[in-house]
């Protein structure tokens, strides 16, 4: 009797961080350590108040709600409304999401993507982006206007990923360039889905507790208009409050679009834990955390800014989140490089896409006392 042998899986790229290991070695070998700028993992403490709401929620023996608990819903609605400038957002038109990097992933096939259509992302973007659009079957393409296609490309555009602020070069799009994009794609026929999940992390211009503007949501009257017809929000906590570990986030938008995503979602099962869920409805309710958490990295930022300048790097955008994107005028693994040989691990440019060859990008999340070593090290030498 024979039998044949097929193979399972996805064939999709190797997962690029694994390039890392010789650069994360390299870093190790400094007699101080090394200290890792290359991954955005918070290392800040959980807030009290989270943990608390996590334990009392503890008990929780039934299953879940795929469209998130009514208080929860609120109070993402009243967050939209206090801390992003969108009012009046319909708490039926909001759904928690196990993460905001799973939504990425999968919204292209949820939203019926098949194959021939496109996808459009930034030019340097996070790959996850593309990842979506692989598992949909359909065309992924780099760009951020839609005017930079051509006819045929843009015929067959089904969604258009906005990240403002940019993961991972920092860069911020005002309500008018967010406007335009949205004027476009309602022209197409196309979703715009806004990965915002940096919004309270502004710098400069954008920094509300320094006297500059909140960072503006596709969602806000002055880029939707008086309907957010094929528009979708997407936001984490993992940023803002720690919880990174609890893969908090939520979607919201179009409501036709969202009563989709919560009936494909009931069928596939895409529940967040009924804790996480009161964890996150606590969470949305405390301005304050927030805020503190801000200032940490605010302290961090200002500190490694002028060393990684005087080292040679020059930054770029960085205008909101959690990096710095900077470029030494080199090939990005010899910038790469010679951090590792200082003790320094840096995320490299070229993961990001074409667009980011010269470039590494630099996390905030360290601790004070790892940020403090790598400032010291770029002024010293290993």
């Amino acid at each position: 009797m024979t039998s044949a042998v097929r193979s399972f899986g996805l064939s999709l790229p190797d997962y690029p961080w694994e390039a890392m290991a010789p650069y994360l070695a390299r870093a190790a070998a400094h007699p101080g350590g090394a200290v890792n700028l290359s991954i955005g993992t918070p290392v800040d403490d959980t807030p009290a108040l989270v943990q608390e709401a996590l334990r009392a929620a503890a008990n929780a023996p039934g299953y879940p709600t795929v469209h998130g608990t009514p208080a929860l819903r609120e109070a993402i609605a009243a967050w939209f409304d206090r801390r992003r400038g969108v009012p009046g957002l319909d708490p039926q038109n909001v759904m928690p999401t196990v993460g905001s990097k799973e939504l990425v992933a999968w919204l292209p096939f949820l939203l019926g993507l098949k194959p021939g259509d496109v996808v459009v992302r930034p030019t340097v973007a996070y790959p996850t982006y593309d990842i979506g659009a692989t598992f949909a079957g359909a065309e992924h393409v780099a760009a951020d206007d839609l005017d930079e296609l051509d006819a045929d490309t843009r015929s067959r555009v089904r969604l258009v990923w906005v990240n403002s602020p940019a993961n991972p070069t920092g860069s911020v799009r005002d309500a008018d360039s967010l406007k335009r994009i949205v004027g476009q794609a309602r022209e197409l026929g196309a979703v715009v889905a806004s990965d915002e999940c940096y919004a309270e992390l502004g710098w400069g211009e954008w920094d509300v507790q320094r006297g500059g503007d909140p960072v503006p949501s596709i969602l806000d009257p002055r880029v939707a208009g008086d309907s957010h017809e094929g528009l979708l929000a997407v936001y984490s906590l993992s940023k803002q409050s720690n919880l990174a570990g609890y893969r908090a986030a939520f979607v919201a938008g179009d409501g036709a679009i969202m009563a989709n995503l919560v009936n494909s979602r009931k069928h596939a099962g895409m529940i967040v834990p009924y804790p996480v869920q009161e964890a996150m409805r606590v969470a949305l309710g405390d301005d304050g955390h927030v805020a503190a958490q801000k200032d940490l990295y605010r302290g961090r930022r200002e500190r490694i800014v002028p060393a990684l300048e005087r080292f040679g790097l020059t930054i770029h955008e960085s205008r909101a989140g959690l990096y710095l994107w900077a470029t030494a005028g080199e090939a990005t693994w010899d910038t790469v490089g010679r951090l590792a040989d200082r003790g320094i691990v840096s995320g490299p440019g070229v993961f990001y896409g074409d667009a980011g060859h010269g470039f590494i990008r630099v996390a905030l999340t360290a601790t004070d006392e790892r940020i403090d070593a790598a400032v010291e090290r770029l002024a010293t030498g290993p």
